[in-house]
C-alpha cells in the first residue's frame, strides 16, 4: 500500500512548532514509517509538487505568500495549519492595530520604511485565504497533540479537538484561579487543549490557542466586576495573540 505523501511548508513565524515535531523524539520515528516526507525545508533539500497532505507553520505577511499558499492548497487532500501564526495570525497580527500599512512600515524602519520594496501587505491567517482541514493550535503548538492529529488523519478518523475554555481543564487539576493572583487570565474565554500548561505553571493564560468559537463574555465581564476591572483590561491582554479578532466584548 502506497504511504501518504507529506510536505511540511512555512510562512512567517519562528519555526518553533516544526521543533516541535522533531522533539517528537522515538514517536516521530512511527509517524515518518507511516508516511512519505517528500518535502520539508528545515530536515532536507528534496523539493515535490505532489503530495496528499500538506502540514504548514506561519502567517501570511506578503501577497506572494498568498498566491503560493493557493498553490499548495490546489495540490493538497488535506491541510493542517500547525501553531498560533498558522491558525489565528500569532503575534504577526499585531501589526494590523495600525491605521495603516504605511504607518507600520513607519513605525518598524523609520525614514527606511518609504522605500518601495517593503511590503504593505496586512497580516492573515491561513484560513483567511485558503480553505484549512485541521488545526493544531498553541504557540508553540502541542506535540503530543499533532502527533494526535497526524495519527486521526491518517486512519481517516476526525480529530476531537476542545471547544471549551482552559478554566475546565484548570479545575480538573485543581489549580488556584490565577485571577485571586492579580493576573488577568484570558482562560475564560481561551480554547482548552493544552492541558492548562500556563495557569498550571503559575502564569496567566496569553491565549495563543485562539478563542472559543461561543465564548460567554458575560461570565468573562463577571469575573471582571468581581475583581474590579474593566473589560478594558481585559482587551489589553487579548491584542497579544487576538488582534482583529472576535470576541467583541
Amino acid at each position: 500500500m502506497k504511504k501518504p505523501r507529506v510536505a511540511i511548508f512555512d510562512f512567517a513565524c519562528c519555526e518553533g512548532c516544526q521543533l516541535q515535531i522533531v522533539n517528537l523524539e522515538e514517536e516521530i520515528l512511527d509517524l515518518i514509517g507511516a508516511v512519505d516526507v517528500v518535502e520539508w525545508r528545515e530536515a532536507m533539500s528534496e523539493q515535490s509538487h505532489e503530495y496528499d497532505v500538506a502540514i504548514i507553520e506561519g502567517s501570511i505577511t506578503r501577497e506572494e505568500d498568498e498566491k503560493r499558499l493557493e498553490v499548495i492548497r490546489s495540490r493538497a487532500k488535506v491541510l493542517i495549519a500547525i501553531g498560533a501564526c498558522a491558525t489565528i495570525g500569532g503575534i504577526n497580527k499585531l501589526k494590523n492595530n495600525f491605521e495603516s500599512m504605511d504607518e507600520v512600515r513607519e513605525c518598524v524602519y523609520g525614514e527606511a520604511g518609504k522605500k518601495p520594496h517593503l511590503d504593505t501587505y496586512p497580516t492573515k491567517a491561513l484560513d483567511e485565504v485558503v480553505k484549512v482541514d485541521y488545526r493544531v493550535h498553541g504557540c508553540p503548538m502541542d506535540r503530543a497533540e499533532f502527533a494526535y492529529i497526524i495519527k486521526s488523519v491518517l486512519l481517516g478518523k476526525k480529530p476531537e479537538i476542545p471547544d471549551y475554555p482552559v478554566c475546565v481543564e484548570c479545575k480538573a487539576k485543581g489549580n488556584p484561579c490565577l485571577w485571586e493572583y492579580g493576573q488577568v487570565c484570558l482562560g475564560p474565554i481561551i480554547r482548552a487543549g493544552c492541558g492548562a500548561r500556563c495557569p498550571s505553571s503559575g502564569h496567566r493564560c496569553f491565549g495563543c490557542r485562539g478563542y472559543i468559537s461561543n465564548p460567554n463574555v458575560d461570565a468573562a465581564k463577571d469575573v471582571m466586576d468581581k475583581y474590579g476591572l474593566t473589560v478594558e483590561d481585559l482587551k489589553t491582554k487579548m491584542v497579544l495573540f487576538g488582534s482583529k479578532q472576535e470576541p467583541t466584548l
